[in-house]
């Protein structure tokens, strides 16, 4: 009975060690990533802004690209993660293609069935026409 209250205040701290410990690797993966950036890596701050890496030789700051021709400077910690590029396939994504066009030429009414690419979004810009107003926003 004697030994019911330390082994009590005991089972309260190991999820609170094991919990810091894991944030702490967490954060440690997070520097490495955001100092071994390169130019021309696509990523993402916290923000939730896309950009490209344009300059990364400073210490503390980056300067990413934002739109064409328009560089910011953002502190480090600011960049959440590293995106992979739009080239670049991961398998899984592959394999969901070579599903979809295998069920499409396995079916016996092959003309009913609408090929993979044509359901795919199209990844061109629309064209908004802008108005002649003094901030030059398109309207709805």
């Amino acid at each position: 009975m004697e030994l019911l209250f330390p082994l009590l205040i005991l089972l309260l701290f190991i999820p609170i060690f094991l919990s810091g410990r894991r944030q702490k690797r967490q954060m440690q993966e997070m520097q490495k990533m955001q100092a071994a950036l390169e130019a021309g890596d696509v990523v993402m701050t916290t923000s939730g802004l896309r950009a490209t890496v344009v300059d990364a030789s400073y210490e503390d700051t980056i300067d990413l690209e934002i739109a064409d021709g328009v560089v910011t400077t953002w502190i480090r910690g600011a960049i959440r993660e590293k995106v992979q590029d739009d080239a670049t396939e991961t398998p899984a994504d592959t394999s969901a293609d070579t599903t979809a066009d295998t069920v499409a030429t396995t079916s016996d009414d092959a003309a009913e069935v609408a090929p993979a690419t044509e359901s795919a979004p199209s990844l061109e810009k629309s064209t908004v026409e802008k108005d002649e107003s003094s901030n030059g926003t398109p309207r709805s």
